[in-house]
């Protein structure tokens, strides 16, 4: 005999609040570790899970490279913080869609501690930085599908445009998700390692810094053409807003993208463009969650009663 969680109107109150809090807090280690490598703090705790062998906390000769660190690994506590609460306010509402996915986001803490552990041990090697960007952006898009999920019901999603635009709309979260990946080839080739003595990933930063710049035309002209697309279609305005709040997105990232190329990669500019991908993988997964639509699981009739 199952058990049956019953559903809390305090809970519901604070899902929202609590998804709008997950996707805030990814957002935020994303941008405190962009500070760490920026400010060639990547090292400044030397090792992991201690900050030194003899301590875990930073001492005054590891300086403020050794604090900013320190600061990231502190981040991730709130982060945890906040994915405990999603999942106790999710599991009170008695919906087991949204407990599977604050279990995604609780599971995924713990999993960029050990990744990011991994980097330091590995003395910041270019491509384990870029898994652990990756990741982090992954539970971006996974805590926006939460958001969306807390306004819907738990039936079978509903298409809400035809199945061609829809797979547009997947070639254009595809295409998204490479332009980030080819972002983070881009980074582990540039002079902005995390700390002096790390390694590059050898590439040439010129080659892949074009081929990042032709993955993104194509992205741009995969959301104009779905913003268009959606318009004729007479789809959704939620539809259409999410198509055009990307696109908003993507022209201000690759706005800056160009500047800071251009500008020799001033440690502001490129904190901006970190934060433009953490919006960019936000933006692709709003779109995707906005072109369908899910009611509530109908109750099941209720049986005559039976006559005496």
């Amino acid at each position: 005999m199952g058990v049956t969680v019953t559903s809390s109107p305090a809970a519901n109150r604070w899902l929202r609040p609590a998804a709008i809090a997950s996707v805030l807090g990814n957002i935020a280690i994303v941008l405190t570790g962009g500070v760490v490598r920026l400010t060639g703090s990547g090292l400044g705790c030397p090792t992991w899970p201690r900050c030194t062998d003899e301590s875990f906390v930073p001492h005054g000769a590891l300086g403020i490279h050794g604090a900013i660190e320190f600061g990231n690994r502190m981040v991730t506590f709130l982060l945890a913080a906040i994915a405990v609460a999603t999942f106790l306010v999710a599991l009170r509402s008695g919906r087991s869609s949204l407990v599977k996915l604050s279990v995604v986001l609780g599971l995924g803490v713990p999993a960029q501690a050990v990744i990011g552990g991994i980097t330091v041990l590995t003395d910041l090697n270019p491509w384990i930085v870029a898994f652990h960007l990756l990741v982090s952006l992954a539970m971006i898009a996974v805590a926006v599908t939460l958001l969306r999920r807390v306004d819907e019901g738990d039936g079978p999603a509903v298409p809400t445009v035809p199945p061609a635009i829809t797979h547009l709309a997947r070639l254009t979260f595809v295409v998204g998700w490479a332009v980030l990946y080819l972002g983070t080839v881009v980074t582990g080739s540039g002079p902005h390692a995390g700390d002096l003595s790390s390694p590059r990933n050898g590439l040439d930063p010129r080659s892949v810094s074009q081929l990042h710049t032709d993955a993104v035309f194509l992205l741009l002209g995969l959301t104009v053409a779905l913003v268009f697309a959606l318009r004729a279609v007479s789809a959704p305005q939620r539809a259409q807003r999410a198509a055009v709040l990307l696109l908003a997105v993507e022209l201000a990232q690759g706005l800056v993208g160009f500047v800071q190329y251009f500008t020799d990669l001033p440690i502001v500019l490129v904190a901006f463009h970190l934060l433009g991908a953490a919006l960019t993988s936000a933006g692709l997964a709003w779109v995707l969650v906005n072109l369908r639509e899910r009611r509530a699981v109908a109750e099941p009739a209720a049986e005559p009663a039976l006559r005496a």
